[in-house]
């Protein structure tokens, strides 16, 4: 089991946050079709409800931003992912198509607007992950966008570095067709509303797309 703490760092700039983590035995898959129609169905459902303007009214993704001006991040420089994804939907542009895993936790994240971690567990060093505040210089490898800018951004750190931000999670530890050993953290930057109903989501799709054949689904 991995222990998850939060800084004193995080704790004063952001004294409302609450997180919920869900760590699973899993089987990805390079494609669920059943998973798509899901997507796809949410996808068009959000397009026709949204303009532009809307998505960062959203309650997760709005108090995510915030964050990231008390800590001296430009939140339109440096987008929460679940923002980055519904501006790809309202802009009319595909989404990617990753894996199931990484599919799955996107999925939710439109339909939520918490960005959440994906991560492979067993890449992670030690027993533990602290979320701190990205230092000024500090390295950091985005998947697919090489060296990211960290500072000033909420991150996620183990015993070699960073391993995750709201804005891009770390090459290091990213989910891939090999992963069996799945952790998933949901950070709730306004408190512990809406976190509950999104933990049961999460894993209600894991029980249907990336069930390890009775593998255990917990949350802490």
């Amino acid at each position: 089991m991995i222990e998850i703490k939060v800084s004193e760092e995080i704790r004063k700039s952001c004294p409302a946050f609450a997180g919920a983590a869900i760590c699973a035995k899993v089987k990805n898959t390079p494609h669920n079709e059943d998973l798509w129609k899901q997507i796809d169905k949410c996808v068009a459902e959000y397009k026709a409800n949204h303009q532009i303007e809307d998505i960062k009214k959203n309650p997760a993704i709005a108090a995510t931003r915030a964050t990231y001006k008390k800590l001296g991040k430009d939140p339109n420089r440096y987008r929460p992912s679940s923002e980055a994804l519904c501006r790809r939907i309202v802009r009319e542009l595909p989404l990617y198509q990753i894996d199931t895993l990484v599919d799955l936790i996107n999925l939710v994240s439109i339909r939520t607007g918490y960005s959440i971690g994906g991560f492979d567990a067993d890449k992670i060093k030690g027993n533990t992950l602290t979320l701190g505040v990205g230092m000024a210089d500090e390295p950091y490898e985005g998947i697919g966008r090489g060296m990211l800018n960290i500072e000033g951004i909420p991150v996620y750190r183990d015993a070699t570095g960073g391993v995750g931000t709201p804005t891009s999670d770390n090459e290091r530890t990213k989910i891939e067709l090999s992963t069996t050993n799945f952790l998933a953290i949901i950070n709730g930057y306004r408190g512990k509303e809406g976190l509950d109903e999104t933990v049961k989501y999460m894993q209600s799709l894991l029980k249907d797309f990336a069930d390890s054949d009775g593998g255990e689904i917990i949350f802490f």
